[in-house]
């Protein structure tokens, strides 16, 4: 019974932190993109 719940904890833990690095990677790479979008809308402006 502890085994079991053991392993549930366990896995449950591990894609719960493989989400929220898969998420935040996402996230980054997005913000990344817009902000060279902002900086080359300013730079066009300022021409």
């Amino acid at each position: 019974m502890i085994k079991t719940i053991a392993i549930i904890v366990l896995s449950v833990t591990f894609f719960g932190v493989l989400f929220f690095i898969l998420v935040r990677n996402a996230l980054k790479r997005k913000i990344d993109i817009l902000v060279e979008e902002e900086k080359k809308k300013k730079s066009n402006n300022l021409d």
